[in-house]
């Protein structure tokens, strides 16, 4: 028979309160139990010496034949000195999901665009200050020629 200690819930709707419990692993979970070792209510402020209660030499005992506990009760062990827990490395839990990667792409796309779109405005700005004196010559030429024309076309209209 294989034998948990694990969270058996309790208390009223959005007011949970669990007791610590040592059952078979194939009882349903606030089901029937073999033992009560502790009770933790998760109400009650973290530093709370009542938050966690366990019976310590029972949860031993209960070690020491071979119960396994769960992941959460194994962290209350481990807060209380009674079982060491092996810290768990999930090196992808960090890392975003398929969409995030996505938005950042497009983000940096953008963003690279930008940046392209900047350098040849800036590009764009110096190269014409350069090129501008002729330029500026030309039209200044041109505007000009452009009333004595329209002089030339009057007297020749009148």
């Amino acid at each position: 028979m294989a034998i948990a200690i694990r969270l058996a819930r309790g208390g009223a709707k959005k007011r949970p309160y669990y007791r610590i419990v040592v059952s078979d692993v194939r009882s349903p979970r606030d089901g029937k139990y073999l033992e009560q070792v502790g009770v933790y209510n998760p109400l009650l402020a973290k530093d709370d010496e009542k938050r966690i209660q366990l019976t310590e030499d029972r949860v031993r005992y209960w070690l020491g034949v071979g119960a396994q506990p769960t992941d959460r009760v194994a962290r209350f062990l481990d807060a209380a000195g009674i079982l060491e827990r092996a810290a768990k490395n999930n090196p992808k839990k960090a890392e975003p999901g398929e969409k995030a990667k996505e938005r950042a792409e497009e983000k940096a796309e953008k963003a690279r665009e930008a940046e392209e779109a900047a350098k040849a405005a800036e590009e764009e700005a110096n190269a014409p200050a350069e090129e501008a004196a002729p330029e500026e010559a030309a039209t200044e030429e041109a505007a000009a020629e452009a009333p004595a024309e329209e002089a030339a076309e009057e007297k020749t209209e009148g």
